[in-house]
């Protein structure tokens, strides 16, 4: 029993905060269409040097990353931090997504003239947690993040469920309580569905 207390608290404090900002962003995500945005959007465009046309010029359509060198030069030359990831090579396009919680990015360069345009939209604080709490765009790390939170919260629970069963003698409201948690949530669906 004092294995299962651990548990229960220590699960509990793991994903204390984790719970927390998802609980706040539940209700946000619940009431999107109240909450204003005001989103800010970034635009920038100008024109790649000559010695880096070699690079995208052509009408092959293909599926590859921008080279190390065009994205060396966009970060030293417009400070922007342009991943290696696959973009999208037209036959006088190269188009680049560049979602991410919160907002959303693309470049777009003309591959005979080497015009660019950059676009970053911010969508604010709210809209950046509630696609944390999606998993919308976001890390590797942070899918890995919520995973381990995840398996604390089931931890919690069911260590809180075993901890429950163990000590209902001393409190008779124990199951009619764990009956409405039970129960509520399915009469709500059932009657919402008709």
């Amino acid at each position: 029993m004092p294995f299962i207390r651990s548990l229960h608290w220590m699960s509990s404090a793991i994903c204390l905060v984790a719970v927390f900002l998802f609980a706040v962003t539940g209700i946000t995500l619940n009431h999107a269409d109240s909450i204003k945005a005001d989103p800010k959007v970034l635009t920038i465009e100008k024109t790649l040097p000559e010695s880096l046309l070699s690079q995208i010029s052509g009408d092959d359509e293909k599926q590859q990353p921008l080279s190390v060198s065009v994205i060396n030069w966009f970060d030293k030359q417009a400070d922007l931090n342009i991943p290696k990831k696959t973009a999208e090579w037209n036959s006088d396009e190269i188009y680049l997504a560049l979602p991410k919680p919160g907002g959303d990015a693309w470049l777009s360069i003309d591959r005979e003239t080497g015009e660019w345009i950059y676009e970053e939209t911010s969508r604010g604080w709210i809209a950046y947690l509630n696609d944390l709490h999606k998993g919308r765009n976001t890390s590797e790390a942070w899918r890995w993040f919520m995973d381990f939170v995840s398996i604390c919260c089931l931890i919690f629970c069911l260590s809180g469920f075993w901890l429950l069963w163990r000590y209902s003698g001393n409190r008779r409201a124990t199951y009619p309580v764990l009956l409405i948690g039970v129960i509520a949530p399915w009469i709500i669906l059932i009657i919402s569905m008709h």
